[in-house]
């Protein structure tokens, strides 16, 4: 059956042509009605457009109607097939219903006996299409179990696409989204795509234009407009898409794009990816406390840096990273020189305020992939990936005179303007574990002091 339309359609094959009419007049308010004169010509007419319902005379000229029976069984399986003659016996009734048949029935047929077969048939088929389609929906709420249990964002798109594509019964789809540990770009799953296919979709998809994945509000069948037009220019052409949204609440989201291929999309296509865009963007947002909470956790209250416990994790990752690759890292402590009299004399609310500019003023001279903490008090850690000790000292040096020339706010008019001392220490050469190349990082800004303060020095002077 269309799911575009609302009535169920029925085929009428008799080749006399007062009977026709008579199933026609009886029949026509319950169906969109098509009539043939032969089992041949109900053939050509199922070819063109399939119907639910065939109502055939068992006797025919060419092909009788057990023989259209067997050929719409093994043809078009999804169509109901009931039987009708003026030459019944208790055999062809068995043989038809053992073929398939709906129902049998004997002319000459009464309008209403042949209303309420039809009707019983049609009812029997709509209930049988929504318990298929709630058993599809329950299966999809099954599959979908897997979403509430990831908490990476990238994962839950890539849940959430496999499980389209087989509810779905479809073999290439693909889901664009944006990636959490660097927003503002985006990255793209590819199904069932051939290699060549695949590397087009790739280029189109993460080119320098970044992809509006809040254009589409709600799960939606694409004829047209930028995404379409985005895979077209990869060199393929899928016609109309299915544009699946998965929006988060802050800045997560992403779209999954399937191919309509051969078999039309329906509202029940349209109904499944509703339920399983629902089930991602519960994820999504899952997703999102989870990792906000965990930054929360991580996060220093007062400068915006991260914490001590989180520069333990980072310290630790960092350094299998360098000897897994072979590279190199460097670690810096700083400490605010006499920052006790910013607090003695201007108040610790102005201390705080000098604390969080600090840690703006740091933020400044070091890279994204670098990371800031908040180690205590007035001291600070910066981690230095990729980074020589060489590299390291210079980097320092460009902070402390970065932190020199700053002026920091007081609660009147005037400014105050602090100094810092740093150490330096680097991986493998000071250490290969994060406590020690803290404690080296430590001592050599406690050195820097000791020399006279606004200065730095590295773990090699020690």
């Amino acid at each position: 059956m269309d799911e575009g339309s609302s009535r169920p359609r029925v085929l009428i094959v008799d080749d006399t042509r007062f009977d026709r009419e008579v199933a026609l007049d009886a029949i026509g308010d319950v169906a969109q009605v098509e009539t043939a004169g032969s089992a041949e010509d109900a053939l050509v007419a199922l070819r063109r457009v399939p119907v639910d319902l065939v109502l055939t005379d068992l006797h025919l000229p060419g092909l009788s109607g057990i023989e259209l029976l067997s050929r719409v069984r093994a043809e078009y399986p999804d169509t109901d097939v009931i039987l009708i003659t003026a030459h019944a016996s208790v055999d062809s009734a068995i043989q038809a219903l053992r073929m398939g048949a709906a129902d049998y029935l004997n002319k000459p047929v009464h309008g209403d006996e042949l209303a309420l077969v039809v009707r019983r048939t049609l009812d029997r088929r709509r209930i049988q299409a929504e318990n298929a389609h709630l058993r599809d929906l329950l299966a999809t709420v099954e599959e979908c179990r897997p979403l509430a249990a990831s908490l990476e964002p990238a994962e839950i798109h890539t849940i959430a696409l496999d499980v389209l594509l087989a509810r779905l019964d479809r073999a290439q789809g693909l889901a664009i989204f944006h990636r959490a540990a660097n927003l503002g770009t985006d990255d793209v799953v590819l199904r069932g795509w051939q290699e060549p296919e695949a590397e087009s979709l790739r280029a189109a998809l993460l080119g320098e234009k970044p992809i509006d994945v809040e254009a589409v509000p709600l799960p939606i069948v694409l004829e047209g407009g930028p995404l379409l037009e985005m895979v077209r220019a990869a060199g393929v052409q899928p016609g109309r898409m299915l544009a699946v949204p998965i929006h988060g609440r802050a800045s997560e989201g992403g779209v999954l794009l399937l191919p309509e291929s051969d078999r039309r999309l329906g509202d029940k296509d349209l109904e499944i990816a509703r339920l399983v865009a629902a089930h991602a963007q519960a994820a999504i947002q899952n997703a999102e406390c989870y990792h906000q909470a965990k930054e929360r956790a991580f996060v220093d209250d007062v400068t915006g840096a991260y914490n001590a416990r989180y520069l333990f994790t980072a310290l630790d990752h960092e350094i299998r990273r360098a000897e897994r690759y072979g590279t190199q890292l460097a670690l810096l402590f700083l400490d605010i020189d006499r920052f006790k009299l910013v607090n003695d004399q201007h108040g610790h609310l102005v201390g705080s305020r000098t604390l969080r500019r600090l840690a703006e003023v740091f933020g400044t001279c070091i890279r994204q992939v670098d990371t800031l903490a908040r180690y205590g008090g007035d001291e600070f850690t910066i981690l230095l990936v990729d980074t020589s000790l060489e590299s390291g000292i210079q980097i320092a040096e460009r902070i402390r005179a970065a932190v020199a020339r700053a002026h920091f706010e007081t609660r009147g008019s005037a400014s105050l303007q602090v100094t810092v001392s740093v150490g330096v220490a680097a991986f493998p050469m000071h250490g290969r574990e994060p406590e020690v190349l803290i404690d080296m990082a430590d001592k050599a800004m406690y050195r820097a002091k000791s020399l006279g303060r606004d200065r730095l020095c590295s773990a090699t002077e020690l």
